[in-house]
């Protein structure tokens, strides 16, 4: 078994908090030692800081606060003038009194190992800094990452998880046979109307995506049979694709699963959400939230306006804006465009945002859930606030085709000014990796820009060495690269495109 990406052997008082009550259990545990905490984005910080208020004087090191703020923040920490440090991944270097522990906040948050250069993820850095100067480390996370909880779990003590003393009805909606012409069912609009007569605030969570094709009649999304990741649908030809191996194939009007003749691809926009939500409830106040628009100068009151409303239909970040137990309801559209992306993370990340829904909704509300598949593990463990239940599942799914924690990944990149040159190299280093019988390679893919190849390699635990000694050793690779660009990214969060 490979390494996860993830705690080693050797690592000082490494304790993973899973589930519930993450901020009182962090408080409990550096009530007697100063501390650092990284957290994913701007907002957890200002959230966190005002949070941990209660331990004494609390600083924060990111760029939510002025320059000269972090300054001082910087050289408090270090001399011991303050208690906590908040930042992002670039506060991860502030010096710290001894004794200080480092704590990461949502480890499994994909903002901690952002896009391009330096490919690191705040948890190794974390990890290593802790390793270097004997320092006790907290991973803490609703849903740790499936590596941490397999690490964690294996090893006593290291897993603390509490479940929800209360928790709202998580109410799978089965969307099959009408989820093509009603962006609401009965169940989603039952639930709304009582929101609303109630007086509570309701959010509609949505997706840009439709890349997937399903069954109408028994909900299965058509997934690549040799890497289990949904395949990629163009209705322009009326293709499917595999994003990993490159397999591809006509889209068939049967479903292999059933036998089924309903295939369809997934979606519902916020555009048509809308429309539909607009059609049945008039008086509502009703706002259509996008966190990047929400970011700009355009959108300046946007964030405002969606607090104010009745309810709120945005993608998964609009569930950001609410606090726990605020909400009366939260309808997920069409989640099977997140649990039918071409990505092995996919029912991971849905787990995670049925949880955080699940945090967000007073325990006498509901979450519910329209899916073509609403016997999907991720949904019934989540109805249920079962942690362990969704581990297993997704643990049996990673070892039976072979993905983390159980092998490693890479993805490796190759950019040049001509397609013809990345292609070329590409090629070479297909060829060259291909021999190697503990890696499985496969075929190159085009990227984003079209100039741009990328090949995803699964191996071994030791497989940056294993791409090290291969890729710097080859004649064929060394004069192809004279014209182009190769990167390589071990550990990948986010799936290439």
């Amino acid at each position: 078994t490979a390494r996860p990406a993830g705690p080693e052997e050797g690592q000082p008082d490494v304790t993973v908090l899973a589930g519930s009550e993450r901020g009182r259990r962090v408080l409990e545990r550096l009530a007697s030692a100063p501390a650092l905490l990284i957290v994913p984005d701007l907002e957890s910080a200002a959230r966190w800081a005002e949070r941990l208020g209660p331990l004494g004087p609390v600083v924060r090191l990111d760029s939510g606060v002025a320059d000269v703020e972090r300054t001082r923040a910087w050289r408090a920490l270090g001399a011991g003038d303050a208690v906590v440090g908040v930042g992002t991944r670039s506060a991860l270097l502030v010096p710290l009194p001894p004794g200080a522990a480092l704590v990461l906040v949502d480890e499994h948050d994909a903002a901690h190992k952002p896009p391009g250069p330096p490919r690191l993820h705040a948890r190794d850095l974390v990890l290593e800094r802790a390793r270097r100067e004997r320092r006790p480390v907290l991973l803490v996370s609703a849903t740790p990452s499936v590596e941490t909880w397999w690490w964690a779990d294996r090893r006593p003590g290291r897993l603390q998880v509490v479940e929800p003393a209360a928790w709202p009805a998580i109410v799978p909606a089965d969307t099959r046979g009408i989820g093509r012409r009603e962006a609401l069912t009965p169940t989603l609009s039952r639930a709304l109307r009582e929101a609303l007569a109630a007086g509570r605030r309701a959010v509609l969570v949505v997706s840009r995506l439709t890349s997937a094709l399903a069954c109408d009649e028994c909900g299965a999304v058509l997934r690549c049979p040799a890497c289990g990741i949904a395949l990629a649908y163009s209705p322009a030809g009326r293709t499917l694709v595999c994003r990993l191996c490159g397999a591809g194939q006509p889209a068939s009007d049967t479903c292999p699963v059933c036998g089924g003749r309903r295939l369809g691809a997934l979606g519902w926009g916020a555009e048509r959400v809308e429309h539909a939500v607009r059609r049945r409830f008039a008086r509502a106040r009703i706002v259509r939230y996008d966190p990047e628009t929400a970011r700009s100068r355009a959108g300046a009151g946007l964030r405002t306006a969606a607090l104010e409303a009745d309810v709120v239909i945005g993608t998964r970040g609009a569930l950001r804006l609410f606090g726990p137990r605020s909400l009366g309801l939260v309808g997920f559209v069409a989640p099977d465009l997140l649990l039918g992306l071409p990505d092995f993370r996919a029912a991971e990340r849905m787990f995670a945002l049925l949880w955080a829904a699940g945090e967000r909704v007073h325990p006498d509300g509901q979450v519910v859930v329209q899916s073509r598949n609403p016997g999907h593990y991720a949904i019934q463990a989540a109805a249920r606030a079962d942690l362990a239940t969704f581990y297993r599942a997704e643990l049996r799914f990673r070892a039976e085709m072979g993905y983390p924690p159980f092998r490693r990944l890479a993805v490796v990149t190759v950019d040049a000014a001509r397609l013809e040159v990345s292609a070329r190299l590409a090629e070479a280093i297909h060829r060259v990796l291909g021999g190697d019988r503990r890696l499985t390679v496969y075929p190159p893919q085009a990227g984003r820009p079209p100039r741009r190849r990328h090949l995803v390699v699964k191996g071994p635990a030791d497989l940056p060495a294993v791409l090290e000694t291969a890729l710097g050793a080859e004649s064929e690779i060394a004069a192809a690269r004279d014209r182009g660009i190769m990167t390589i990214e071990v550990d990948p969060v986010e799936w290439p495109s």
